[in-house]
């Protein structure tokens, strides 16, 4: 039995005498037939990750954050206080239940049945285009729901879908875009090189020398294209990043100014249910030592004049006593409510500095992830650039000298690979009595009587010659040099009796 007032984000609900069913109200006189508990309408957060499937069969991830508290109207209240609070099973204090688990369960299977029924009916990619569209679904279905035990949703947010485990759906579609334009990117340089070699095949009259700068061109502006692309892309990826570290930042932020105002919320609370006791704890010794004093001067009146004096006396000095037992518990109280609140500041001090010291080290990790990252794919891909024109460039030098059998040919020269087989055949041979083969270029060497036969004996020679290089090396002239087969050239050779071998004497 009482006179009770509710706090501000608070209610009383009476029920018993005189009541109907429930009085909610701010304030109100408890009688001794009557019960009383106090309801909060203060909102409280909540995370869930909800794993759901498209109508496409695509399993995913959905985080969201929902905060939702007691609706501040008659009819919801009333319905939240019939359905969602009161006490729990063994539980002798009347209390309010939000923020309870049975609370969060219930609005949590609402949430995963209406989100569930929602997703079903999309597919991945009008939930990725519609994002804003498929929130007001969600929040309007889940609202409807929550009407029924007087919950109102105050705010939702839906983070970033993810990938269930063993699912890589989201990790292949961005790489997929990546791809996209890289391939694109491919086309594009595919369609300039059609565009080359049309431009070749209507100018063949053109030298090999022309079509090579052309092409030469070619290669210098499609690296100028990719080094473009590559560095707009690195922008896009920064630009990116950046985003998220900022809003993932401003989120903690949030959670942490959430928790400080929780903090001096408490604490204020604290500060006056401090007050409160020590008014009573005043207001009880007062009363106690006007009893006693009314006692005494009643007892000291049916007493002799003398007995009065010393018991005002007596009276006096246990009023003096009452007086310095309440100042020591005063400041005993004071002094407690004091170090509590040093404590409740230090810890928060504490706490607000650990979290500030962990956003920083994580923070610092992700760039340093970041970058090591970019500078690998950055190295990986300039290398394949590298082997990519080197083997455009020998292309090139293939089709200048006549084909691979001539940059074969070209790339032995540069690398010394003649004069390697020419003295590896010398140590070979070194101490041996090799076989020597000697011909007659002519029916008489050397003698012609015209100015050619010098030429025409050369000339004659050089079949039987490529011929035995064959043989010996096993080498072909290049496809420039000679047409003709080593063994078309050694049996021409026999056919006019030039050719003599072994033990047949000649020139």
């Amino acid at each position: 039995m009482g006179y009770h007032v509710s706090d501000a984000n608070s209610y009383l609900v009476i029920t018993g005498g005189g009541i109907k069913d429930i009085n909610i109200v701010k304030k109100a006189f408890v009688y001794p037939w009557q019960k009383h508990s106090i309801i909060s309408i203060s909102p409280f957060d909540f995370e869930i990750t909800l794993q759901a499937m498209t109508c496409e069969k695509l399993q995913f991830n959905l985080p969201a954050v929902f905060t939702i508290g007691p609706d501040d109207t008659a009819d919801s209240l009333r319905k939240y206080a019939k359905i969602l609070t009161g006490r729990n099973e063994g539980d002798s204090k009347r209390q309010v239940a939000t923020g309870r688990s049975h609370v969060q369960d219930i609005v949590k299977g609402i949430i995963e049945g209406e989100t569930r029924v929602i997703v079903s009916g999309m597919t991945m990619e009008e939930i990725f285009k519609e994002r804003q569209l498929f929130k007001n679904k969600v929040i309007e279905n889940v609202q409807t729901e929550l009407n029924q035990f007087g919950l109102r949703i105050y705010n939702a947010n839906v983070k970033e879908l993810q990938d269930t485990a063993g699912s890589e759906y989201f990790k292949f579609l961005s790489r997929k875009a990546h791809e996209g334009a890289s391939n694109q990117a491919k086309v594009d340089v595919a369609n300039a090189c059609m565009m080359g070699e049309i431009g070749e095949a209507e100018k063949r009259g053109k030298t090999k020398q022309e079509i090579s700068r052309i092409n030469a061109e070619t290669a210098v502006l499609e690296t100028k294209r990719k080094s473009a692309k590559a560095t707009a892309d690195a922008e896009f990826t920064t630009t990116q990043t950046k985003l998220n570290m900022g809003i993932n930042l401003e989120n903690i932020q949030a959670t942490r100014r959430a928790e400080a105002k929780d903090a001096e919320l408490q604490r204020d609370v604290e500060v006056k249910r401090a007050e409160m006791e020590l008014e009573r704890m005043r207001a009880t010794g007062v009363v106690q030592a006007t009893i006693k004093r009314e006692s005494a001067e009643q007892a000291a009146e049916a007493k002799l004049y003398s007995e009065t004096k010393s018991a005002n006396g007596l009276l006096y000095k246990e009023k003096q006593a009452a007086e310095g037992r309440l100042f020591m518990d005063t400041k005993s109280a004071e002094g407690l409510l004091y170090k509590q609140r040093q404590d409740a500041e230090a810890n928060y001090y504490r706490v607000a500095k650990e979290a500030e010291a962990t956003l920083y080290a994580e923070k610092q990790a992700a760039q340093a992830v970041t970058l090591k990252a970019e500078a690998s794919y950055f190295a990986k891909k300039k290398e394949a650039e590298a082997m990519t024109e080197m083997a455009k460039a020998y292309g090139h030098m293939s089709e200048v000298l006549g084909g691979p059998q001539g940059l074969l040919q070209y790339m032995m020269l540069q690398n010394g690979t003649y004069e390697k087989l020419a003295n590896a055949n010398a140590a070979a041979i070194n101490g041996l009595q090799p076989k020597i083969t000697v011909w007659n270029t002519g029916d008489n060497a050397g003698s012609s009587s015209d100015g050619t036969g010098a030429i025409r004996s050369i000339m004659q020679s050089l079949p039987p010659l490529l011929s035995t290089i064959n043989e010996q090396t096993g080498i072909s002239p290049p496809s420039w040099l000679a047409q003709m087969g080593p063994s078309q050239a050694l049996e021409k050779g026999k056919a006019n009796g030039k050719y003599v071998n072994g033990e047949i004497n000649g020139h």
